[in-house]
């Protein structure tokens, strides 16, 4: 298993993965930056630095995440969710099947390893409200303003 760590506009990443894919994305309050990148995780790497240049909306390098047949059912549902749109907790439950499991959806959620690459930051309270985020709130406000920034409309 190979790890990096990268410069994010969030703080740093530690990437972690081998030729069977990435199996952690995490942020981390602080961090010394890699001076090398193992070939095995490059391409993230550079999709990554790709995405928060806003060059990028979505991710194609390998994923392996660990988790449990519950929790990978949810994180591969969270890869439907489009750049720029967020779905409730409620809905993303229904989607999946069944409304009464939102607690064990939402525990799921939190629980993701891949972070930005599986978006779990598009998931938001029913009433809109940014609820729930392992990095901390203003980080997913800050993912989702990157996602779908307000436009200034020209008065002239």
């Amino acid at each position: 298993m190979e790890t990096v760590f990268i410069n994010t506009p969030l703080g740093t990443a530690k990437i972690k993965g081998n030729e069977e894919g990435i199996t952690l994305i995490s942020i981390l309050q602080e961090g010394e930056i890699s001076k090398t990148i193992p070939l095995e995780l490059k391409e993230a790497v550079k999709q990554l630095n790709e995405y928060f240049k806003g060059e990028r909306v979505s991710f194609t390098f390998g994923m392996n995440p660990k988790g449990t047949d519950f929790q990978k059912k949810v994180w591969k549902a969270l890869l439907d969710i489009p750049y720029g749109k967020t779905i409730s907790y409620q809905e993303l439950a229904l989607k999946l099947g069944d409304v009464k499991a939102i607690r064990a959806v939402a525990t799921a959620n939190g629980k993701n390893p891949l972070w930005i690459a599986v978006p779990c930051h598009r998931v938001i309270g029913s009433d809109g409200s940014l609820t729930g985020y392992a990095g901390g709130l203003w980080r997913k406000k800050w993912l989702l303003e990157h996602e779908n920034p307000v436009k200034q409309q020209s008065l002239f």
